[in-house]
């Protein structure tokens, strides 16, 4: 026992541990599990005919049926509207058994390294830093999609001076435009082509990017419907509007520039400590992990360092 508790206590000795463990999965996923025969070119298939799946391939398939059936056409906690949102081209099924593979995973390291509750409390929190990655992901998109609005503006505007429908337009700019916004406006079109009114679709792409300045776009489209008149000029006007507040968006980022960066330097202090003497001394952190007491300072202070650093993101944070 005591042999055991040193080895697992050397952080070099479980991190080789760890990556043995993975390298063995690897094989006996590639090795062990691969088809017995090789399969047959694609010339020589037969219409209706499958390619034969490996026994880790069927297991893969069968656990994401069984998953997709307990979680339903809500998505559970990663709905399809998050995924979309984030850019993740993938089902709901999909994404909640990659979760719960790494939340085991990261529970079977955490038992590895500490013990059970350092485990349990690694898979706990998975799925919490999976939610919070797609937040990251979708707020990027959306700061990408509000970055490319005025230049999808100046396409609009183009496409409206050589006489192309306001639609026309949009389908025009979708195959010009990157990605998020060729997306939402493929999209779009996409929706007005199955029967959905164009400005309740527009509306919609605006709420889902949580923009502003297209919404403004949305407005002028829906009163150069109502009561005409010269579109172009009107999303000129509006294309100007946006250019100006994209200034002031560079000037309050510019300022604001410091203060992200100590919220940054404060959160990750107190990490680089833990990490600092987890490496010079190796059993100076045990109690955080083999005491109740240390583990409830623990979770005390992840509580703590999650509000904290959600205070700190509004306090950078400014809306105009």
């Amino acid at each position: 026992m005591i042999v055991g508790s040193a080895v697992w206590g050397s952080p070099a000795l479980a991190v080789t541990a760890m990556v043995m463990c993975t390298v063995a999965l690897f094989l006996v996923s590639t090795v062990v599990f691969r088809p017995r025969r090789k399969a047959i070119p694609l010339e020589r298939r037969r219409p209706n005919g499958h390619p034969e799946l490996s026994v880790f391939s069927r297991v893969t398939e069968s656990t994401v049926s069984a998953v997709d059936g307990a979680i339903g056409s809500s998505g559970g906690l990663y709905s399809p509207a998050a995924l979309y949102n984030a850019g993740l081209k993938t089902k709901p099924a999909d994404f909640t058994v990659l979760v719960l593979v790494a939340a085991l995973l990261l529970g079977i390291v955490g038992t590895l390294i500490a013990n059970l509750l350092l485990g349990i409390l690694f898979a706990v929190l998975t799925p919490l830093l999976a939610k919070m990655l797609l937040s990251v992901l979708t707020d990027k998109r959306r700061s990408k999609f509000d970055a490319q609005l005025t230049d999808t503006i100046q396409m609009l505007i183009g496409g409206l001076r050589v006489g192309h429908s306001m639609m026309r337009s949009i389908d025009a700019a979708s195959k010009e435009a990157d990605a998020p916004t060729s997306e939402e406006l493929a999209r779009i079109v996409n929706e007005t082509r199955i029967g959905k009114d164009s400005h309740e679709a527009i509306e919609e792409a605006a709420a889902r990017m949580r923009s502003e300045d297209f919404k403004w776009v949305a407005q002028a489209i829906q009163i150069n419907r109502e009561v005409g008149g010269d579109l172009a000029g009107v999303l000129e006007e509006v294309a100007g509007t946006i250019r100006e507040r994209s200034e002031i968006k560079g000037q309050i980022k510019s300022l604001s520039a410091e203060g992200k960066m100590s919220a940054y330097v404060l959160m990750a202090l107190p990490v680089g400590v833990a990490v600092a003497f987890a490496f010079i001394n190796p059993g100076y952190l045990n109690i955080f992990v083999e005491d109740i007491r240390g583990i409830g300072m623990l979770i005390g202070s992840l509580l703590m360092f999650a509000l904290g650093g959600f205070w700190l993101s509004r306090i950078v944070k400014v809306r105009f």
